[in-house]
């Protein structure tokens, strides 16, 4: 079976706690994380995750739990697969 990507991006205030929190999910919901960047500009946090969602056929689910988390946090937290993230972004 092909490995299905997604990519986690999340903007916001920065604060303690914001990795755990999303890390937590994912790995309650069997997400493996292949590569993870993040940045702080004075108080705004960014950070993507590119992660392993192959086992996963609806996605629903998770990116309601991510954005429960997003919300608690004051903060946007969205998932994509791979390839519409692509698609979005190319110049």
């Amino acid at each position: 079976m092909k490995q299905r990507r997604a990519i986690v991006s999340v903007v916001g205030k920065d604060q303690v706690g914001i990795i755990a929190r999303v890390t937590t999910v994912l790995a309650e919901n069997q997400v493996n994380i292949l590569d993870i960047s993040q940045t702080i500009l004075q108080d705004f946090f960014t950070m993507m995750m590119l992660v392993d969602v192959t086992d996963h056929q609806n996605l629903e689910s998770l990116q309601k739990e991510l954005s429960k988390i997003g919300h608690s946090l004051g903060m946007n937290i969205s998932l994509q697969l791979e390839e519409i993230f692509q698609a979005m972004h190319r110049v």
